[in-house]
């Protein structure tokens, strides 16, 4: 059969048994590229848009004014892509070797960064592949002598409710701290869709893993997950320290502890994650330079250094001036040092820093000096003055009792 766009059949003409052998193909191609697992889901969310609108209702978007912009098209995929009768939902894991969690969140004068985010910015490279993916389906119909499907790729780049999805096509199911839960997984991976025309056949959802398990909820820094399933946005570490534009709220700055950009700690405590393997991606590994990063360093980054040694990293996205931001609230709950309150005074003279800026280093300059009047007036007391708080701790503990590997 002729090749060109006007001969070939049309793409309701595959058989169910052709459809079949594609899904199975699209499946090994996606392990081809490197993914993880591949779903297949209709576009059917109706049972999602009342939680999304609930959601909205109560605030717990914070200043996300974008997760409202769009009303209900994040529930509907045929809406965002015309056409769209499948999502074919593709995950990748991160997971970076010698993750150093517990080494990590232990020592209060090291900077914690969500060890998604140690490595390169994945949205690009994602992206790509799922294009790929759609060339390969595209070839393979043209050898069918079918036409070109209608297919689009889309990484956490759009208003789409990726996780209901890939719940929908069998990649996971939802655990209560909101995020996709794998059993032989965990959660340590990325989420991506390749919208498409084709009416593939869909995956079955597995069932629920979590039972009576409620070790994210009772672990949350700052009470972000309100009920089972449902996180309120606005108290979420990862939205302080990543989404928030101005000032971090007084009343979380304490419980931030060393995080400085996102957290991971209800991924930490799940007992799903000890099976977690280690990303295949190199470009997901940390970098030397944010590998158990000694907070003070971090913060007498110029602007320039700042750029430069995150370039291609998602951490680049908040700017120099969150970022001094949240190393100045880790740097207010440290230890006590006169070191310390140094740096801070001197990097509140830098041309570099804004008013929101100043704000967060008297914060913590005043953070700092209470704790080294506290220390005079216990000579007694140890230098290494406790800053974690009790459910850190219990963090701790559990990545060591549960992940030793990456301990």
């Amino acid at each position: 059969m002729s090749d060109t766009p006007s001969q070939l059949a049309p793409i309701d003409s595959l058989t169910s048994t052709q459809l079949g052998e594609l899904a199975l193909n699209i499946k090994v191609w996606g392990q081809e590229l490197g993914f993880a697992q591949i779903g297949i889901c209709d576009t059917d969310l109706s049972a999602e848009e009342p939680k999304l609108q609930a959601w909205l209702d109560k605030d717990y978007h914070g200043d996300m004014g974008y997760m409202a912009n769009h009303g209900m098209m994040r529930a509907r995929a045929y809406e965002l892509h015309p056409g769209t009768v499948r999502v074919i939902s593709a995950r990748m894991n991160y997971l970076p070797p010698e993750a150093g969690f517990a080494f990590n969140l232990k020592d209060p004068n090291l900077g914690y960064i969500s060890r998604y985010a140690g490595g390169r910015d994945y949205h690009k490279m994602i992206r790509n592949r799922l294009k790929k993916l759609g060339d390969r389906i595209e070839a393979e119909l043209k050898e069918l002598g079918i036409s070109k499907p209608n297919s689009r790729p889309f990484v956490d780049s759009a208003p789409i409710l990726e996780r209901p999805l890939a719940d929908k096509a069998g990649l996971g199911w939802t655990g209560k701290h909101s995020l996709l839960l794998n059993q032989d997984a965990g959660s340590w991976f990325f989420l991506g869709e390749l919208l498409i025309d084709l009416p593939l056949p869909v995956d079955i959802p597995v069932v629920e893993g979590c039972n009576t398990c409620v070790a994210c909820i009772k672990s949350c820094p700052t009470n972000a997950i309100v009920e089972p399933y449902i996180v309120d946005g606005s108290r979420c570490i990862s939205y302080l320290t990543i989404e928030l534009q101005g000032a971090i709220p007084v009343e979380f700055r304490e419980a931030i502890g060393n995080r400085i950009y996102g957290c991971d700690d209800c991924q930490l405590v799940c007992p799903v994650n000890a099976k977690a393997p280690l990303t295949e991606e190199s470009d997901f590994h940390t970098r030397a330079s944010l590998k158990q990063p000694r907070l003070l360093e971090l913060f007498a980054w110029s602007e320039a250094e700042f750029l430069k040694l995150t370039e291609g990293s998602p951490i680049r996205r908040i700017g120099h001036a969150r970022w001094l931001r949240n190393i100045a609230v880790a740097l207010g709950n440290a230890p006590s040092s006169e070191e310390i309150i140094t740096a801070l005074e001197a990097r509140k003279l830098s041309s570099e820093v804004d008013e929101m800026v100043t704000e967060h280093i008297d914060w913590a300059v005043n953070q700092q000096r209470q704790k080294l009047e506290q220390q005079k007036a216990q000579p007694e007391a140890t230098l290494t003055y406790n800053t974690q708080s009790r459910k850190t701790q219990r963090v701790i503990r559990s990545i060591e009792k549960g992940l030793p590997r990456d301990a």
